[in-house]
């Protein structure tokens, strides 16, 4: 999804930062990384992603499970999962996955982005967010818990801040794919093979 003023507006809006808050916090460990591979894979690929992105939603759909069965379980790619909320739902819901065991994150993300029409654009989609977080393992209490945990929701946002200075984001999702030194940007909801094959450029040099 391309971004526009509006949506950088509507993300900040959520949660006003304050100065030093970092992505980087690794005293509370929701904040710490979700990635999945071996850490010695070739290539590392880091994923902007927004739970609320329709192309976010839809690489998910058609192109994630090719990659993780033919570049990340082999060994080749090693994926990073970097939050880009676009607005204050795909803010809370970002909450939510990062306060769930480290186990659970992937499973997690994978339900919100696959079943995104269930819950991201409805009135009450806080309420069918808690429903799928109680599924997931996370009590009520918890879950308003999060959504009024303003340190913490802050802390994610300026990881959003962070990815925009270090990587100019202009859309969701995009793909930051390294190896070597080398650092390649691509956006946009790629199929399997142009995706394998800007893997395998940036891996070459």
């Amino acid at each position: 999804m391309r971004l526009d003023r509006r949506h950088t507006l509507l993300a900040l809006a959520a949660a006003p930062l304050l100065p030093g808050t970092a992505r980087a916090q690794t005293t509370d460990p929701r904040l710490t990384e979700r990635s999945m591979g071996k850490a010695d894979a070739p290539v590392t690929v880091q994923e902007f992603f927004s739970l609320t992105c329709g192309h976010c939603a839809a690489f998910q759909k058609d192109t994630w499970p090719q990659v993780e069965k033919e570049l990340v379980q082999p060994g080749i790619v090693r994926w990073v999962w970097r939050d880009f909320p676009l607005d204050r739902t795909a803010l809370a819901a970002a909450a939510v996955a990062r306060a769930l065991p480290a186990m659970r994150y992937e499973g997690f993300i994978n339900t919100l982005l696959v079943n995104q029409e269930r819950w991201a654009f409805r009135q009450d989609w806080a309420e069918e967010l808690a429903k799928m977080a109680a599924l997931a393992g996370l009590s009520r209490q918890a879950f308003e818990q999060l959504r009024s945990d303003e340190s913490y929701l802050r802390a994610i946002l300026a990881g959003r801040q962070e990815a925009e200075r270090e990587f100019s984001i202009q859309a969701t999702p995009s793909f930051a794919i390294q190896s070597g030194g080398r650092t390649k940007m691509q956006n946009g909801n790629l199929p399997f093979d142009r995706f394998k094959a800007l893997v395998e450029e940036v891996r070459r040099g």
